[in-house]
């Protein structure tokens, strides 16, 4: 009887030892996974503003190119008539 109740007490140790490694291992885990979703969210926060620098200088650039271009000339239709 003695070794009966040793081994239900054994596996049940056994089993408590085995729920709480797999609590620890989900935990880090987890927290692993946390560090990931944290490091891709600051690459596209980096990126984004990246882009968006890029595109600012890029409106500004076009904007003072239009600026700068003469205007267009306008052609009438008794111009265009003319010319054909």
């Amino acid at each position: 009887m003695a070794t009966k109740a040793s081994e239900a007490r054994s596996s049940e140790v056994k089993a408590r030892a085995e729920a709480s490694f797999k609590k620890d291992e989900r935990a880090r885990e987890g927290a692993k996974a946390m560090m990931e979703y944290q490091a891709n969210s600051r690459l596209m926060g980096e990126k984004t503003a990246r882009l968006r620098a890029l595109r600012l200088a890029k409106e500004a650039q076009d904007a003072a190119d239009k600026e700068r271009a003469p205007p267009a000339k306008l052609v009438t239709k008794k111009a265009a008539a003319r010319k054909s």
